[in-house]
């Protein structure tokens, strides 16, 4: 008997996946969480049926959602990174040798739990020094923060359950004010194929907030329509205007210095969606 995994991701439109084996199933008191071994993308995380991360495809969510504004601010000390349970995006951010502390927030610490168990190349920085990691809700611990970050980094799900306050006009000014006053943030904004209002509506709230508003995206075949985006939001520096000196050597799979320019260079399509 062959076992297949299945997110629709509309009411019309699905990936699929064989599987060898159910790793890990349970109800945590925010989502449901399965770890499932997949024949070819290996360990596979999904929350509430939905696809969060994968072995084979998750440097490249991990390294845009990182090393995009890491590069993009001068000297980016102090890091919050908001959801990440499965620890990628914290993995990327303390390769920079600028940045002295990271805290992440994760309101569902099973992610965590999990994510070390089944997927530890993904969940390795966990324990760095630089790291602090609180479990708790991300929403109220921006808003209990004022002038405090240089980078703020949003790895959400989509907007169900309690991420969909993550998607709120109300939260990004709250990201503001929790950032310095030549700080900056991004958050990833879903897909422009079967999410085009959404992207409309956080362009349209970020750039209302911020003086600099860039949409980029990147190539995750695991993730609805495999073509995703991230919206950056900035006080004061440009994504698109990063000076070569500021880049550095990383160990990447995907990000490299020419790759940061590129990757705001949008299809027409996705361009008018951002009102550009």
């Amino acid at each position: 008997m062959e076992l297949w995994y299945t997110e629709k991701q509309t009411e019309v439109f699905g990936i699929t996946a064989k599987i060898k084996q159910t790793l890990h199933t349970e109800q945590t008191p925010f989502q449901k969480l399965d770890m499932l071994e997949t024949e070819e993308f290996g360990n596979m995380l999904t929350l509430d049926g939905m696809v969060m991360t994968t072995e084979r495809d998750e440097f490249v969510y991990h390294e845009m959602v990182a090393h995009v504004p890491l590069f993009t601010h001068p000297h980016p000390k102090q890091v919050l990174v908001v959801g990440g349970g499965d620890g990628g995006v914290i993995r990327e951010v303390v390769k920079h040798p600028e940045v002295e502390k990271v805290t992440l927030v994760e309101i569902d610490g099973a992610v965590i739990e999990q994510s070390k168990k089944h997927l530890p190349h993904i969940a390795s920085a966990f324990d760095h020094p630089k790291v602090e990691v609180i479990v708790g809700d991300g929403f109220m611990h921006i808003a209990e923060s004022h002038n405090e970050y240089d980078v703020i980094m949003v790895d959400s799900t989509e907007p169900v359950g309690p991420a969909v306050k993550l998607f709120e006009k109300g939260f990004y000014e709250g990201i503001s004010r929790a950032l310095k006053a030549d700080g900056l943030f991004i958050a990833q904004t879903d897909n422009p194929w079967f999410k085009a209002d959404l992207i409309r509506q956080v362009i349209g709230d970020v750039k209302e907030i911020f003086p600099i508003t860039r949409l980029y995206t990147a190539n995750i075949p695991t993730y609805p329509s495999g073509l995703w985006t991230f919206t950056m939001g900035s006080k004061v520096y440009d994504p698109i205007e990063v000076e070569e000196g500021r880049f550095h050597d990383l160990k990447t799979k995907y990000y490299t210095k020419e790759l940061h320019k590129a990757a705001f260079v949008l299809p027409k399509f996705v361009k008018d969606l951002a009102g550009e």
